[in-house]
């Protein structure tokens, strides 16, 4: 069986946004293109992938089955690349990026210097992993990352923003503290490290945070804030609300800010990517150590 590995790694995106929307913003393709790939992808493998519904889209049992095996192969064609090219003298920087951090410009001007790059998108509890493991050599992501396992290298502050209804009582407010919506339930996340750190649990006075419904995607959070059963928290430039009418934020000026940063392997250095983060730092914003 011949399997086109492009339409593996877009069954793959839709897999981690769980939406045709989003996958196709991430992919950077039209919609209506990325489900024609889908479907021709589901016709090679004779099963489908996918069951959609007004929430989202969602892997069927076969969708299921299949997803741990693409991400295999894909890694497997990327390992394979990447010794094939070391092995003629030209190193492959891999970089990651995670949520909706845009890495373009980098990659563009490490290309421009002579520098092979290739990039892969991740979640934020993968990125430890990936970099431990050697999927990647460096990241683009946000806060939090796990303390002590990781080399960081601070690019830039992001205020956090607090997304309500716009017939929330803070909506339209220039900003907000954390006392005025300290009863109100967040919308938790299945990661516990991002849970804690975007519910702010516990509070600077010690008390837990209200328990709030649980999201895995996006849409699923957007769509819990929107139907009034939790609030949520999120970096101002990583709100998605644009793409809802029915949704806006307000800045929460007593909390920190979440941090834009680099991280890589603790221990190791290298050129390729002391060049990314001196591209990055130049690109997207000032370098700060941690």
């Amino acid at each position: 069986m011949d399997i086109d590995l492009r339409l593996v790694r877009y069954f793959t995106v839709v897999a981690e946004h769980g939406n045709f929307h989003r996958a196709a913003a991430a992919l950077r393709t039209a919609q209506p293109s990325l489900s024609r790939q889908i479907q021709q992808l589901e016709k090679v493998l004779g099963v489908r992938l996918f069951e959609r519904t007004r929430q989202g889209s969602h892997l069927t049992a076969a969708g299921q089955a299949f997803l741990p095996e693409a991400l295999a192969l894909l890694t497997a064609a990327e390992r394979a690349v990447d010794r094939a090219r070391s092995a003629n003298g030209s190193p492959t920087l891999l970089i990651g990026h995670t949520g909706n951090l845009i890495v373009t410009p980098v990659v563009r001007e490490l290309r421009r210097r002579g520098i092979s790059a290739r990039t892969r998108h991740l979640t934020q509890p993968d990125v430890a992993a990936a970099l431990l493991d050697r999927r990647v050599d460096v990241v683009l992501a946000r806060t939090p990352l796990p303390a002590g396992r990781l080399r960081v290298t601070v690019l830039y502050d992001e205020p956090k923003v607090l997304v309500v209804p716009v017939t929330h009582r803070l909506a339209g407010k220039e900003s907000v503290s954390l006392a005025d919506f300290a009863d109100e339930p967040l919308v938790r996340y299945p990661d516990p490290a991002l849970d804690a750190y975007w519910r702010i649990d516990p509070r600077p006075d010690g008390r837990p945070a209200p328990d709030g419904p649980v999201a895995a995607t996006m849409e699923d959070k957007l769509e819990l804030v929107a139907a009034g059963d939790a609030l949520t928290m999120a970096p101002l430039g990583g709100d998605d609300t644009a793409l809802r009418r029915d949704l806006t934020w307000v800045r929460v000026h007593d909390v920190e800010p979440c941090r834009v940063l680099v991280a890589a392997r603790p221990g190791e250095t290298g050129p390729l990517v002391e060049e990314f983060t001196r591209v990055a730092a130049a690109l997207l914003g000032g370098v700060r150590e941690r």
